[in-house]
């Protein structure tokens, strides 16, 4: 016989399942994952090469164990999901490969099999990230780790030009001015005497990179977000944008106006109402990029003169030089995979030197690819880049679309790939980082992220709640249900 009863006898409440302490212990592992790729140079004139190197394994070796945690937890609750497998980047997988096969011919064995081991390590971490978070995890994840960068940079400018007031070198050693390159200093202090300044990566062209992707987060998350969150995120807005600005990179620059323009492209292409007009815009751009290259080109001496750069790029003519002249003694296949090349390996030890030190990249990712692995290399790593821009284009200027309606809003995160696809492109052209650490890292992720999710709050990881995900209201047999 049936009685009545208060005390309740549905299951006991429970948080969302992405809400859970065990994934919110994995998205603040992806955020110390970011920060490590994004202040590596940091890292490594804190810790020395050999315990950024365990720093590194150390890494690795946990990213593989919450990985598999995550896997095991996924089958578990019966999620359903296709192979993730099958949506892997693999041009990608096939640039790795390429470099670890390297190691057949390669001139520097050691070399090859230390820098493909980081390589590796920041492949898996790009895949890692990719895979456990959502879009707008992903976005949270950057904002948080891009406001560790700027502040961490703005703290050490701070202390090292108000508390010691006098530069350091690594490990924090200090040393007399004038008695050692002042490319060796991590920080010179110059954050109130007007020259460049360095942050956290003790490089200003690192700085003016980061400055840049975190201006781009943070827009973008500006954008998406309320109006309370809005205050904060315009201050560190500013505050990346001055520091960009007194890093003084001219390549980041240049770098600031493509990705203004590249973005004003974007949102110009959504007014498209029709194909017609979508493909008429694309010729437009296309003819006006076109006109623009080739204005650069011709008026390259003036534009590098009022950047304040000579128009090698600042040495950057001699080392291509040299490096190309190398590359064409093997010109297929490449002398092995070396990013970076370690300074202490014979074959680089006084190679090359700018200001009695040892050049230890060929400051463009298409020279030194050529270099290390040929035209096979470049080929790849080509294909691989030209894939990425392709897709995270066609993710920023297409609706979301995942049945037949066709007039959905556009997302605003949607944006951010595409904008650091600009900045990863761009600074390839006069730098080689976009081969390693965070340049590397965010290419994997992002490719990942839009194989497996099409669309921001679709795809294999976001179908779960897929309503909730996409911004709309759940029916009401389905808000009763719960």
């Amino acid at each position: 016989m049936a009685a009545l009863s208060s005390h309740p006898t549905a299951a006991a409440p429970a948080p969302p399942p992405r809400e859970r302490t065990r994934h919110l212990l994995v998205r603040a592992w992806c955020v110390f994952v970011l920060l490590v790729a994004l202040i590596a140079s940091g890292w490594n004139n804190l810790l020395g090469p050999a315990l950024l190197g365990a720093l590194i394994g150390l890494c690795s070796a946990v990213t593989i164990v919450v990985w598999t945690l995550v896997q095991r937890a996924r089958a578990a609750e019966g999620a359903g999901r296709d192979p993730s497998w099958r949506r892997l980047p693999w041009l990608v997988l096939a640039y790795v490969l390429w470099a670890a096969l390297s190691v057949i011919w390669t001139a520097w064995p050691s070399t090859t099999l230390i820098t493909w081991s980081v390589l590796a390590a920041t492949t898996l971490h790009g895949l890692f990230v990719a895979d456990v978070l959502t879009w707008r995890e992903l976005i949270r994840a950057l904002v948080t780790a891009m406001k560790w960068v700027i502040g961490l940079s703005l703290l050490i400018e701070l202390w090292v030009a108000v508390v010691l007031r006098h530069p350091i070198l690594p490990d924090f050693i200090t040393a007399p001015s004038g008695k050692v390159p002042a490319e060796l200093y991590w920080v010179r202090g110059n954050l109130f005497d007007g020259g460049r300044i360095q942050g956290i990566m003790g490089n200003a062209n690192l700085l003016g990179a980061a400055a840049l992707l975190a201006i781009s987060v943070f827009a973008v998350q500006f954008a998406a977000s309320g109006r309370g969150r809005r205050i904060e995120l315009g201050v560190w807005t500013a505050v990346s944008a001055l520091l960009l600005v007194r890093a003084g990179s001219a390549g980041i620059y240049l770098a600031t106006v493509a990705t203004a323009v590249v973005l004003a492209m974007v949102l110009i292409m959504r007014t498209a109402r029709t194909a017609r007009g979508r493909s008429l815009r694309c010729l437009v751009f296309l003819l006006i990029g076109a006109a623009g290259l080739v204005t650069a080109w011709l008026l390259r001496d003036r534009l590098f003169g009022l950047l304040g750069r000579s128009d090698d790029l600042t040495g950057r003519g001699r080392i291509w030089t040299a490096v190309l002249a190398k590359a064409h003694e093997r010109p297929v296949t490449g002398w092995g995979f070396a990013t970076p090349w370690l300074p202490w390996d014979p074959h680089f030890q006084g190679w090359i030197m700018d200001h009695d030190l040892t050049v230890f990249v060929a400051h463009s990712m298409w020279v030194d690819s050529l270099f290390q692995l040929g035209a096979i290399g470049v080929a790849l790593l080509a294909l691989t880049y030209f894939a990425f821009l392709c897709r995270s284009w066609f993710f920023a200027v297409d609706r979301p679309r995942w049945d037949l309606h066709r007039d959905r809003p556009y997302s605003v995160l949607s944006l951010l790939p595409v904008l650091v696809a600009t900045v990863l492109l761009m600074q390839g052209l006069v730098e080689s980082r976009p081969l390693m650490e965070w340049g590397w890292l965010f290419m994997v992720m992002f490719c990942f992220r839009m194989k497996q999710a099409p669309y921001v709050g679709g795809g294999l990881i976001e179908q779960s709640p897929p309503v909730a995900e996409r911004g709309q209201r759940a029916p009401a047999q389905q808000r009763r249900a719960r």
